[in-house]
């Protein structure tokens, strides 16, 4: 029972109580998409080897569903995404805040997202990971590298959107157990 209770608090106050969503994680390898999976199910820090094959995750209490799915990020990983857009109900995209030169790779790669018909309404939560690094960029220099505004605000009204699709960034350090609540909390607004 306490796992039951541990689990659906943390659904909860990540905004997915109650919901079914299909949610996948994607970014270039090295991101963070695997060792966020690992906190959400087990709430453990573990050092991965990089993600070869997708891995999924479905937890099923009580009312909760939630499947995630960590596609992997290396390049030849990345032609396999596809098979996976069909349903899906929102994306995560990571970000290595502290790995600038792989920046305009990085936007590159959720410019080919956005442009896929089947994605075209998915919302889509940028999250800025590793801020805990020392050279990690800032919430305005991931913004600016991925050509969105200034941030909406929680309790706001305005909603960043991208050809009608809402989109926003987070910064977060999974390592540190910050920042990406509020990005699911986010997502939740989008998901039935």
């Amino acid at each position: 029972m306490f796992i039951f209770n541990w689990f659906k608090d943390l659904l909860n106050s990540l905004g997915l109580y109650k919901k079914n969503a299909k949610i996948l994680f994607l970014g270039l390898d090295n991101a963070g998409k695997t060792t966020l999976l690992r906190r959400l199910k087990d709430d453990r820090m573990v050092q991965q080897d990089p993600t070869v094959h997708a891995h999924a995750e479905e937890l099923v209490l009580g009312n909760v569903k939630f499947r995630a799915y960590d596609l992997g990020g290396h390049e030849t990983v990345r032609k396999t995404w596809k098979s996976y857009f069909p349903t899906v109900d929102g994306i995560i995209y990571l970000v290595d805040a502290a790995d600038k030169d792989r920046f305009e790779e990085s936007q590159k790669e959720l410019e080919s997202l956005m442009a896929t018909p089947e994605l075209a309404k998915v919302p889509i939560v940028i999250l800025g990971n590793k801020i805990d690094k020392k050279d990690a960029a800032s919430e305005e220099d991931l913004r600016e590298v991925f050509s969105l505004g200034s941030k909406s605000g929680w309790g706001g009204d305005k909603i960043n959107e991208i050809d009608g699709r809402p989109i926003d960034v987070f910064m977060c350090s999974v390592a540190k157990k910050t920042g990406y609540a509020e990005g699911f909390r986010w997502l939740s607004k989008f998901l039935k």
